[in-house]
């Protein structure tokens, strides 16, 4: 599942309006740059922007402690460094629930390597609820927050306002983060206070089919069972089709905002991926310019 809370993280930083950027790195980014880095173990870096001042910032998303961090990072460091000539400064963004434990640094003879580490969860929440971009609110529910069910009602009632389509993806994206600090349940009672409750919820293509169907057969008994966590797979009454089918509805979803409606080539090529086939087209998701590079 932490790709999933990966894939909603860069979508966010990307398409939001740099509040949450600026927030934790203090840069307002120009334009992000995609590339694939030569000679390292894993070439797919999270971020990387060119900031207006023309230096280079590298974000890393995390959403668990990894030892092998310092490593990583020096490799992205150097990676970077060959193709513009030029360090980036390096950030990791760390939106976990355990406790940070991640060194920042690499240390050896004559060697010595570091990166800065921020955990969202000291950054001001109330100036992402503030902005007017509906991303940077979404992203406010992974910081300080004195009152998350307020903070939850207020980012539920500036979804309301969005249309069909943008309301449809940011009520998804807003359960997959909840996810990471335990709100799903506010989450899903601050939907059901909403006037718009069921609004949102039927237009939601994910989620309105089968709302429907289980109004229609008497399964729901009118409560959101599913918890849209992560691959949406859970259903609202409650019936779970599989894993498989699960990681491939999350990841036609994702691929339909980026690309637009899928071709039957496509829609036949992702039918016949196994679930880390289906997994690992999500880590690349963001790191393609085509449908036709990533199912190539």
């Amino acid at each position: 599942m932490a790709q999933h809370y990966d894939v909603t993280l860069k979508t966010l930083l990307r398409d939001s309006a740099g509040r949450a950027v600026r927030a934790a790195t203090g840069l307002s980014i120009q334009e992000w740059l995609d590339i694939e880095l030569p000679k390292v173990a894993n070439p797919r870096m999270d971020l990387l922007g060119r900031a207006l001042d023309g230096s280079l910032l590298h974000l890393e998303l995390q959403v668990a402690n990894d030892p092998d961090m310092p490593q990583r990072m020096a490799e992205y460091a150097l990676g970077i460094y060959r193709i513009f000539k030029i360090f980036a400064r390096q950030i990791v963004l760390y939106a976990g629930e355990p406790d940070l434990r991640m060194p920042g640094s690499l240390e050896g003879p004559r060697f010595s390597f570091s990166y800065q580490i921020v955990d969202l969860r000291n950054l001001d929440g109330e100036a992402l609820l503030r902005s007017d971009h509906v991303g940077d609110n979404v992203l406010a529910i992974l910081t300080r927050l004195p009152d998350q069910r307020r903070a939850v009602t207020d980012i539920l009632g500036k979804i309301a306002t969005l249309e069909a389509t943008k309301r449809e993806e940011a009520i998804e994206q807003l359960f997959i983060l909840a996810g990471l600090r335990g709100l799903e349940d506010t989450v899903d009672k601050g939907i059901q206070k909403m006037a718009t409750f069921h609004d949102l919820i039927l237009s939601n293509k994910v989620l309105g089919r089968e709302y429907k169907r289980g109004l229609e057969e008497g399964e729901l008994k009118g409560e959101l069972k599913g918890k849209l966590q992560g691959k949406l797979e859970g259903k609202i009454e409650g019936k779970i089709e599989g894993e498989v089918e699960g990681e491939r509805r999350f990841l036609r979803r994702q691929l339909e905002k980026r690309f637009g409606v899928i071709p039957e080539w496509a829609e036949q090529r992702l039918n016949s991926q196994s679930v880390a086939d289906l997994e690992n087209l999500g880590l690349r998701l963001l790191d393609v310019g085509s449908l036709e590079e990533l199912l190539r």
